[in-house]
């Protein structure tokens, strides 16, 4: 039994010396449109899905619950992973992990109870799914296409640096 620990212990060892990646989740949400939520963040000049950084030992599914409560004042979990997107390091980036999930549709009674934390974030807005595209950041709008077609055909993606399916 002694050694069965101590080879546990040796391997958690190990492990801790592996790289880390950065990792985020987000949901996408509708309102009965169908239009897109998009949050304004106030360090950022573009748009963005709700969501955000994945704390250290928490799930990709429990840091997009918690990002959405902590955004938008809302407890909802996600209804399913719709991409995973992996992006290399640039030079304006860390190489990082990207879960999308969907939020699903809002009623006017939720969408009425968002408030957005203001130090964060400064404005939310329901836009067409065209027009976020081109309100998103460069890699966030060119994942939302294959995040749309995922909803559709109930499949989930993976994607590398954003490609576009």
């Amino acid at each position: 039994m002694m050694g069965k620990s101590k080879t546990a212990s040796s391997e958690k060892n190990w492990q801790k010396t592996l790289p880390r990646k950065r990792m985020s989740a987000g949901a996408l949400f509708f309102n009965e449109a169908g239009d897109l939520l998009l949050v304004k963040p106030t360090y950022k000049s573009h748009w963005q899905i709700p969501g955000g950084v994945i704390e250290e030992s928490e799930s990709p599914r429990h840091g997009c619950i918690r990002e959405v409560k902590e955004e938008l004042g809302l407890d909802r979990a996600p209804e399913r992973l719709l991409c995973v997107s992996y992006t290399a390091e640039g030079k304006d980036h860390t190489e990082a992990l990207h879960f999308v999930f969907l939020g699903g549709a809002l009623s006017a009674e939720e969408i009425g109870q968002i408030h957005l934390p203001p130090a964060e974030l400064s404005e939310f807005r329901f836009f067409s799914t065209d027009d976020a595209r081109t309100q998103l950041g460069r890699r966030a709008g060119r994942r939302l296409v294959p995040c749309l077609l995922a909803i559709e055909s109930h499949e989930t993606f993976y994607l590398e640096n954003e490609e576009t399916i």
